[in-house]
């Protein structure tokens, strides 16, 4: 129990009973003040000017009750711990006081137990007190959360209307004017300015992405693989064009599988940029798409013949950020966005590469059948 000294307001009417509850407290050990008081207006100026840490209650008073007496104190002081001192009561009727809101109730023939009820219900309140503060700090951090989201929402909707329209343009422009302008000097610098426009391009692309993962409800529509793999590959023509890459696409499909097609071509777009990006320029580039369908799950694997991974940076692949060579483009977000993507759907992705020979990436998706499919 802690030293410092209570005030306890005694709502008694009888002097005797409460000289008797004032010396089982200091038998007690219980270093504390009182007050008492057996009328209504007595109890209301007390709850306001003594302002008591703990309330002890008899029931019946001439013109008041301890249910009134409750009711008053969850008024005025709520969470300052009641416990009824009284006279012989029912089983029932102690039942129907605790769930009214006392903290506990003692006879007067046992006494006894009055300072460990004091102390219990102390602590009782105490921890209410830190969970309420506790729920109204998590709520206030909820609301702020979701304030934040709003505010990212809209920095998400202004890249891609307001940023990247430009920049399209941008791009489009300077695709004429390699063609108008044959000065080497000029033409090195319309590459030049277009190596950099794509790069922001495509880190504002991964930016969406992660984005529209975290946020937008996962969908659960039939997957038309053939066609999220066309249009991967014609979306990505700008980074190389599709004849001068191989492409083996085998789809073992038969199966219907159902996913969200929106995160499929994200993780697909993310997984064939790479491949095009970290070719080996000494060769012709060849990627393998390879899809395979059952009434359970789908397995997908990507190869490519390019520059593969170094094996020291590989277990840092799929971290937010990680740029594991000199000539990465975006932002450090491809693959930390394929493996949270495959996450949200329930599935795994592994990635294997040797460095100089290549890199297979390989994710595996359940089998999402809509409700009364």
């Amino acid at each position: 129990m802690p030293d410092e000294q209570l005030k306890i307001l005694l709502l008694e009417d009888n002097e005797d009973d409460a000289h008797l509850i004032e010396r089982v407290l200091r038998r007690g050990q219980i270093t504390f003040s009182y007050q008492r008081v057996d009328k209504r207006d007595e109890f209301i100026v007390a709850l306001r000017d003594f302002q008591p840490d703990v309330i002890l209650s008899d029931h019946g008073l001439p013109g008041f009750s301890s249910h009134e007496a409750l009711r008053l104190s969850s008024q005025e002081r709520s969470g300052v711990p009641f416990i009824l001192v009284t006279g012989t009561v029912s089983d029932e009727y102690a039942i129907s006081c605790l769930r009214l809101g006392i903290d506990d109730y003692i006879l007067k023939s046992n006494l006894a137990r009055l300072p460990i009820a004091i102390r219990s219900a102390i602590k009782k309140r105490a921890l209410e007190k830190l969970k309420r503060n506790a729920r109204h700090e998590l709520r206030s951090q909820f609301n702020e959360l979701l304030k934040v989201n709003k505010e990212l929402d809209n920095f998400v909707y202004s890249v891609s209307h307001n940023l990247r329209g430009p920049l399209a343009s941008v791009m489009g422009l300077l695709h004429l004017a390699k063609g108008i302008n044959k000065d080497k000097e000029l033409a090195s610098l319309h590459e030049m300015m277009s190596e950099s426009v794509s790069r922001l391009d495509l880190t504002m692309r991964e930016i969406l992405d992660y984005s529209r993962n975290a946020r937008n409800e996962i969908m659960q529509e039939e997957v038309n693989w053939k066609s999220i793999i066309d249009d991967t590959f014609t979306k990505l023509n700008y980074l190389l064009p599709e004849k001068e890459i191989t492409r083996i696409v085998d789809l073992q499909t038969d199966a219907p599988f159902f996913s969200d097609p929106a995160r499929i071509a994200v993780v697909l777009t993310n997984l064939i940029s790479n491949c095009i990006l970290y070719r080996d320029p000494h060769r012709p580039l060849v990627i393998g798409v390879e899809v395979t369908t059952t009434a359970r799950d789908c397995s997908v694997t990507i190869t490519d013949n390019g520059t593969g991974i170094n094996e020291k940076v590989m277990p840092k692949v799929f971290e937010m950020f990680f740029r594991g060579t000199e000539i990465s483009k975006g932002a450090g977000l491809g693959l930390y966005i394929v493996r949270e993507t495959v996450n949200r759907l329930k599935g795994n992705v592994e990635i294997d590469a040797i460095e100089g020979s290549g890199t297979t990436v390989s994710f595996a998706l359940p089998n999402e059948f809509p409700v009364g499919h």
